[in-house]
Protein backbone atom coordinates (compact mmCIF):
# COMPACT_ATOMS: atom_id res chain seq x y z
CA UNK A 1 0.00 0.00 0.00
CA UNK A 2 1.65 3.41 -0.54
CA UNK A 3 -0.20 6.74 -0.32
CA UNK A 4 -1.16 8.22 -3.40
CA UNK A 5 -2.19 12.06 -2.33
CA UNK A 6 -2.63 13.57 1.97
CA UNK A 7 -4.22 17.26 1.74
CA UNK A 8 -4.74 19.54 4.50
CA UNK A 9 -4.50 22.88 5.65
CA UNK A 10 -0.74 23.30 4.41
CA UNK A 11 -1.27 22.09 0.90
CA UNK A 12 -4.84 21.49 -0.09
CA UNK A 13 -4.74 23.88 -3.24
CA UNK A 14 -2.17 22.35 -4.43
CA UNK A 15 -4.17 19.27 -5.01
CA UNK A 16 -5.46 20.05 -9.00
CA UNK A 17 -1.52 18.98 -9.65
CA UNK A 18 -0.95 16.36 -7.26
CA UNK A 19 -4.27 13.65 -7.07
CA UNK A 20 -3.07 11.71 -9.92
CA UNK A 21 -0.34 10.64 -8.33
CA UNK A 22 3.49 10.08 -9.90
CA UNK A 23 3.63 10.15 -13.88
CA UNK A 24 -0.18 10.88 -13.65
CA UNK A 25 -1.07 7.51 -13.98
CA UNK A 26 -3.70 7.03 -11.57
CA UNK A 27 -7.50 8.58 -12.30
CA UNK A 28 -7.76 10.90 -15.06
CA UNK A 29 -7.69 14.18 -15.95
CA UNK A 30 -10.44 16.72 -14.49
CA UNK A 31 -10.91 19.55 -12.60
CA UNK A 32 -10.63 18.55 -8.82
CA UNK A 33 -11.24 20.87 -5.73
CA UNK A 34 -11.51 20.89 -2.05
CA UNK A 35 -14.04 23.11 -0.34
CA UNK A 36 -11.81 25.83 2.34
CA UNK A 37 -13.34 24.91 5.53
CA UNK A 38 -12.38 24.70 9.22
CA UNK A 39 -11.49 20.78 8.36
CA UNK A 40 -9.65 19.66 5.25
CA UNK A 41 -8.43 16.02 5.60
CA UNK A 42 -8.31 14.18 2.37
CA UNK A 43 -6.19 11.28 1.83
CA UNK A 44 -5.97 8.45 -0.72
CA UNK A 45 -4.01 5.44 -0.65
CA UNK A 46 -3.25 2.86 -3.33
CA UNK A 47 -2.90 -0.82 -3.79
CA UNK A 48 -1.56 -1.88 -7.26
CA UNK A 49 -2.63 -4.79 -8.74
CA UNK A 50 -1.28 -5.74 -11.80
CA UNK A 51 -3.15 -2.99 -14.29
CA UNK A 52 -5.56 -1.96 -12.32
CA UNK A 53 -5.14 0.03 -8.52
CA UNK A 54 -7.69 -0.72 -5.67
CA UNK A 55 -7.82 3.22 -3.58
CA UNK A 56 -9.02 4.00 -0.50
CA UNK A 57 -10.17 7.51 -0.74
CA UNK A 58 -11.39 9.05 2.69
CA UNK A 59 -11.82 12.89 3.65
CA UNK A 60 -13.88 14.69 6.39
CA UNK A 61 -14.28 17.48 3.56
CA UNK A 62 -16.34 18.58 0.52
CA UNK A 63 -15.00 17.39 -2.73
CA UNK A 64 -15.45 18.53 -6.35
CA UNK A 65 -14.12 16.87 -9.52
CA UNK A 66 -15.56 17.43 -13.23
CA UNK A 67 -14.17 16.02 -16.42
CA UNK A 68 -15.27 17.33 -19.62
CA UNK A 69 -15.24 16.98 -23.26
CA UNK A 70 -12.03 19.21 -23.31
CA UNK A 71 -10.45 17.12 -20.25
CA UNK A 72 -11.22 13.75 -22.84
CA UNK A 73 -9.94 14.91 -26.15
CA UNK A 74 -6.41 16.13 -23.90
CA UNK A 75 -6.00 13.14 -21.85
CA UNK A 76 -7.00 9.90 -23.46
CA UNK A 77 -7.14 7.80 -20.22
CA UNK A 78 -9.90 5.18 -20.76
CA UNK A 79 -10.39 3.66 -17.56
CA UNK A 80 -13.27 2.72 -15.56
CA UNK A 81 -13.97 3.73 -11.75
CA UNK A 82 -15.72 1.32 -10.09
CA UNK A 83 -16.80 2.31 -6.26
CA UNK A 84 -18.02 1.14 -3.46
CA UNK A 85 -19.51 3.90 -0.69
CA UNK A 86 -18.61 3.35 2.76
CA UNK A 87 -19.30 6.77 4.15
CA UNK A 88 -20.93 9.95 3.32
CA UNK A 89 -22.50 9.98 0.24
CA UNK A 90 -21.81 11.42 -3.62
CA UNK A 91 -23.90 13.46 -5.95
CA UNK A 92 -23.15 12.11 -10.00
CA UNK A 93 -23.68 14.29 -12.77
CA UNK A 94 -23.66 13.33 -15.89
CA UNK A 95 -25.01 13.07 -19.53
CA UNK A 96 -28.26 11.10 -18.89
CA UNK A 97 -29.07 13.09 -15.50
CA UNK A 98 -28.12 12.72 -12.09
CA UNK A 99 -26.91 9.63 -9.76
CA UNK A 100 -27.15 9.97 -5.91
CA UNK A 101 -24.62 7.10 -3.98
CA UNK A 102 -25.22 6.34 -0.53
CA UNK A 103 -23.17 4.10 1.91
CA UNK A 104 -23.51 1.04 1.03
CA UNK A 105 -24.22 1.84 -2.78
CA UNK A 106 -22.07 1.00 -5.87
CA UNK A 107 -21.06 3.45 -8.53
CA UNK A 108 -19.73 3.81 -11.88
CA UNK A 109 -17.58 6.41 -13.72
CA UNK A 110 -16.07 6.14 -17.20
CA UNK A 111 -13.69 8.57 -18.06
CA UNK A 112 -14.60 8.58 -21.77
CA UNK A 113 -17.74 10.44 -20.56
CA UNK A 114 -18.08 13.89 -19.23
CA UNK A 115 -19.43 14.14 -15.27
CA UNK A 116 -19.23 15.90 -12.56
CA UNK A 117 -19.17 14.70 -8.89
CA UNK A 118 -19.41 15.83 -5.06
CA UNK A 119 -19.04 14.44 -2.41
CA UNK A 120 -20.22 15.13 1.24
CA UNK A 121 -18.97 13.70 4.54
CA UNK A 122 -21.78 11.98 6.58
CA UNK A 123 -23.48 12.62 9.84
CA UNK A 124 -20.30 11.42 11.61
CA UNK A 125 -17.74 14.01 9.27
CA UNK A 126 -16.51 11.29 7.56
CA UNK A 127 -15.97 10.23 3.58
CA UNK A 128 -14.89 6.89 2.46
CA UNK A 129 -14.94 5.01 -0.83
CA UNK A 130 -13.05 2.13 -2.03
CA UNK A 131 -12.71 1.59 -5.74
CA UNK A 132 -11.28 -0.01 -8.63
CA UNK A 133 -10.22 1.52 -11.68
CA UNK A 134 -9.64 -0.90 -14.24
CA UNK A 135 -8.40 -0.19 -17.89
CA UNK A 136 -12.03 -0.29 -19.99
CA UNK A 137 -10.23 -3.17 -22.23
CA UNK A 138 -10.25 -5.63 -19.28
CA UNK A 139 -13.30 -4.40 -18.20
CA UNK A 140 -14.53 -5.54 -21.32
CA UNK A 141 -12.97 -8.82 -21.45
CA UNK A 142 -15.91 -9.63 -18.86
CA UNK A 143 -18.46 -7.06 -19.62
CA UNK A 144 -18.69 -6.49 -23.32
CA UNK A 145 -21.75 -4.43 -22.53
CA UNK A 146 -20.17 -1.22 -21.62
CA UNK A 147 -21.74 -0.05 -18.32
CA UNK A 148 -22.54 3.59 -18.51
CA UNK A 149 -21.02 6.63 -16.26
CA UNK A 150 -23.67 7.01 -13.20
CA UNK A 151 -24.95 3.45 -13.14
CA UNK A 152 -25.77 3.07 -9.46
CA UNK A 153 -27.28 0.45 -7.28
CA UNK A 154 -27.57 -0.88 -3.95
CA UNK A 155 -24.64 -3.34 -3.37
CA UNK A 156 -26.23 -5.29 -0.24
CA UNK A 157 -26.74 -8.40 -2.51
CA UNK A 158 -24.02 -11.32 -1.75
CA UNK A 159 -22.14 -10.72 -5.10
CA UNK A 160 -21.16 -6.78 -4.47
CA UNK A 161 -20.69 -7.61 -1.15
CA UNK A 162 -18.07 -10.75 -2.17
CA UNK A 163 -16.68 -8.26 -4.80
CA UNK A 164 -16.21 -5.71 -2.37
CA UNK A 165 -14.78 -7.95 0.83
CA UNK A 166 -12.32 -9.44 -1.78
CA UNK A 167 -10.93 -5.97 -2.65
CA UNK A 168 -10.89 -4.82 0.67
CA UNK A 169 -8.69 -8.24 1.64
CA UNK A 170 -6.38 -7.82 -1.16
CA UNK A 171 -6.14 -3.84 -0.22
CA UNK A 172 -4.90 -4.72 3.68
CA UNK A 173 -2.80 -7.16 2.19
CA UNK A 174 0.72 -6.53 4.05
CA UNK A 175 2.43 -9.07 1.38
CA UNK A 176 1.54 -12.77 1.95
CA UNK A 177 -0.70 -12.83 -1.49
CA UNK A 178 1.91 -13.48 -4.18
CA UNK A 179 1.08 -10.41 -7.20
CA UNK A 180 -0.16 -13.88 -9.80
CA UNK A 181 -2.74 -14.61 -7.28
CA UNK A 182 -3.59 -10.79 -6.18
CA UNK A 183 -3.94 -9.85 -10.85
CA UNK A 184 -6.11 -13.35 -10.61
CA UNK A 185 -8.39 -12.09 -7.75
CA UNK A 186 -8.74 -8.64 -9.32
CA UNK A 187 -9.96 -10.87 -12.32
CA UNK A 188 -12.52 -12.44 -10.48
CA UNK A 189 -13.69 -9.59 -8.87
CA UNK A 190 -14.67 -8.51 -12.04
CA UNK A 191 -16.42 -11.36 -13.25
CA UNK A 192 -17.99 -11.56 -10.45
CA UNK A 193 -18.95 -7.49 -10.29
CA UNK A 194 -20.03 -8.11 -14.32
CA UNK A 195 -22.75 -10.58 -13.06
CA UNK A 196 -24.18 -8.39 -10.73
CA UNK A 197 -24.30 -5.58 -12.64
CA UNK A 198 -25.72 -7.49 -15.44
CA UNK A 199 -28.67 -9.04 -13.52
CA UNK A 200 -29.74 -6.36 -11.76
CA UNK A 201 -33.20 -4.93 -13.00
CA UNK A 202 -31.82 -1.27 -14.01
CA UNK A 203 -29.01 -2.05 -16.47
CA UNK A 204 -29.98 -1.23 -19.74
CA UNK A 205 -26.35 -2.35 -22.06
CA UNK A 206 -25.14 0.19 -23.98
CA UNK A 207 -25.14 0.02 -27.84
CA UNK A 208 -21.13 -0.15 -29.06
CA UNK A 209 -20.30 1.20 -32.49
CA UNK A 210 -18.65 -0.33 -34.92
CA UNK A 211 -15.66 1.62 -33.88
CA UNK A 212 -15.90 0.51 -30.58
CA UNK A 213 -15.61 -3.13 -31.02
CA UNK A 214 -12.69 -2.53 -33.92
CA UNK A 215 -10.71 -0.60 -31.32
CA UNK A 216 -11.55 -3.55 -28.65
CA UNK A 217 -10.47 -6.53 -30.83
CA UNK A 218 -7.34 -4.29 -31.95
CA UNK A 219 -6.57 -4.06 -28.39
CA UNK A 220 -6.65 -7.25 -27.56
CA UNK A 221 -4.41 -8.63 -30.66
CA UNK A 222 -2.12 -5.92 -30.01
CA UNK A 223 -1.86 -7.46 -25.91
CA UNK A 224 -2.08 -11.37 -27.86
CA UNK A 225 0.92 -10.46 -29.63
CA UNK A 226 2.97 -8.33 -27.45
CA UNK A 227 5.98 -10.15 -27.39
CA UNK A 228 6.53 -10.52 -31.38
CA UNK A 229 9.35 -7.87 -32.60
CA UNK A 230 7.78 -7.75 -35.88
CA UNK A 231 4.52 -6.32 -34.28
CA UNK A 232 3.62 -3.57 -36.64
CA UNK A 233 0.69 -1.01 -37.78
CA UNK A 234 0.25 -3.63 -40.90
CA UNK A 235 0.56 -6.85 -38.97
CA UNK A 236 -1.89 -5.59 -36.55
CA UNK A 237 -4.57 -3.91 -39.14
CA UNK A 238 -4.00 -7.59 -41.34
CA UNK A 239 -4.80 -9.27 -37.82
CA UNK A 240 -7.76 -7.83 -37.34
CA UNK A 241 -9.38 -7.24 -40.90
CA UNK A 242 -8.79 -3.59 -41.30
CA UNK A 243 -6.71 -1.00 -43.24
CA UNK A 244 -3.48 0.51 -41.40
CA UNK A 245 -5.02 4.15 -42.41
CA UNK A 246 -8.41 2.77 -40.14
CA UNK A 247 -6.06 1.27 -37.39
CA UNK A 248 -4.36 4.72 -37.21
CA UNK A 249 -7.32 6.31 -37.20
CA UNK A 250 -9.13 4.25 -34.84
CA UNK A 251 -5.90 4.84 -32.37
CA UNK A 252 -5.56 8.66 -32.71
CA UNK A 253 -9.48 8.57 -31.26
CA UNK A 254 -8.06 6.20 -28.13
CA UNK A 255 -5.75 9.11 -27.67
CA UNK A 256 -2.63 7.42 -27.97
CA UNK A 257 -0.42 6.71 -30.89
CA UNK A 258 0.57 3.08 -32.08
CA UNK A 259 4.06 2.93 -31.24
CA UNK A 260 3.76 4.54 -27.60
CA UNK A 261 0.56 2.25 -26.68
CA UNK A 262 3.03 -0.84 -27.80
CA UNK A 263 5.62 0.40 -25.98
CA UNK A 264 3.84 1.51 -23.04
CA UNK A 265 2.24 -2.45 -22.44
CA UNK A 266 5.72 -3.81 -23.16
CA UNK A 267 7.30 -2.23 -20.23
CA UNK A 268 4.43 -2.30 -18.17
CA UNK A 269 4.83 -6.77 -18.66
CA UNK A 270 8.38 -6.25 -18.20
CA UNK A 271 8.11 -4.59 -14.95
CA UNK A 272 5.81 -7.30 -13.88
CA UNK A 273 8.33 -10.08 -15.03
CA UNK A 274 10.77 -8.35 -13.24
CA UNK A 275 8.69 -8.16 -10.12
CA UNK A 276 7.96 -12.29 -10.25
CA UNK A 277 11.05 -13.66 -11.27
CA UNK A 278 14.64 -13.37 -9.63
CA UNK A 279 17.86 -13.08 -11.82
CA UNK A 280 18.74 -16.76 -11.50
CA UNK A 281 14.99 -17.52 -13.10
CA UNK A 282 15.22 -15.06 -15.89
CA UNK A 283 17.68 -12.66 -16.76
CA UNK A 284 16.77 -9.37 -17.97
CA UNK A 285 17.32 -10.06 -21.73
CA UNK A 286 15.60 -12.76 -21.18
CA UNK A 287 12.46 -10.71 -20.53
CA UNK A 288 13.56 -7.81 -22.81
CA UNK A 289 12.79 -10.42 -25.85
CA UNK A 290 9.85 -12.31 -24.05
CA UNK A 291 7.98 -8.65 -24.36
CA UNK A 292 9.12 -7.98 -27.46
CA UNK A 293 12.16 -5.77 -27.96
CA UNK A 294 14.97 -6.80 -30.32
CA UNK A 295 17.72 -5.54 -27.89
CA UNK A 296 18.55 -5.63 -24.37
CA UNK A 297 20.22 -2.51 -24.34
CA UNK A 298 16.78 -0.52 -26.32
CA UNK A 299 15.04 -2.23 -23.88
CA UNK A 300 16.84 -0.86 -20.50
CA UNK A 301 17.21 2.09 -22.29
CA UNK A 302 12.97 2.37 -22.74
CA UNK A 303 13.12 1.23 -19.32
CA UNK A 304 15.19 3.80 -17.40
CA UNK A 305 13.05 6.58 -19.01
CA UNK A 306 9.83 5.39 -18.22
CA UNK A 307 10.69 4.21 -14.24
CA UNK A 308 13.27 6.30 -13.79
CA UNK A 309 15.73 3.49 -12.58
CA UNK A 310 17.46 0.04 -14.71
CA UNK A 311 15.74 -2.49 -14.71
CA UNK A 312 18.03 -4.19 -11.99
CA UNK A 313 17.27 -1.46 -10.07
CA UNK A 314 14.06 -2.40 -10.45
CA UNK A 315 13.94 -5.65 -9.62
CA UNK A 316 16.39 -5.59 -6.54
CA UNK A 317 13.91 -3.16 -5.36
CA UNK A 318 11.00 -5.29 -5.89
CA UNK A 319 12.75 -8.08 -3.91
CA UNK A 320 13.98 -5.96 -1.22
CA UNK A 321 10.00 -4.98 -0.18
CA UNK A 322 9.20 -8.97 -0.77
CA UNK A 323 11.58 -9.92 1.99
CA UNK A 324 10.15 -10.41 5.48
CA UNK A 325 11.17 -7.36 7.60
CA UNK A 326 13.09 -8.53 11.03
CA UNK A 327 12.00 -6.37 13.66
CA UNK A 328 13.86 -6.70 17.58
CA UNK A 329 11.35 -7.89 20.08
CA UNK A 330 12.14 -7.93 23.69
CA UNK A 331 15.72 -8.71 23.09
CA UNK A 332 14.71 -11.35 20.27
CA UNK A 333 14.11 -10.98 16.98
CA UNK A 334 10.65 -11.62 14.83
CA UNK A 335 10.00 -11.59 11.24
CA UNK A 336 7.45 -10.45 9.50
Amino acid sequence: METLFAFDKRNYQECQTAFRGPRNREYYGGDYSIESDSVIDVRADRKAVGACSIIRLRSRTRQFFRRTWTHIREDGTDVAVLCFVRRGWLRLSHQRGESVARPGDFIVTRSTTPFSVESFPGDDGAYELLHLTVPTHLLRRVLCDDVRTGFCVPAGNRKFALAERILTDLFEDAGEIKDAVAEQLVDAVLSVLSDAVRSHESFTPERQSLADRRLHDVLRFIETHLSDPKLSVVAVARGCGISPRYLSLLLRQHGTPFSALVWSKRLEAAGHWLSMSRSGEASISEIAYRVGFKSPAHFSRMFKREFKMSPRQYRAGAALRAEPQTVVVDGGESRH
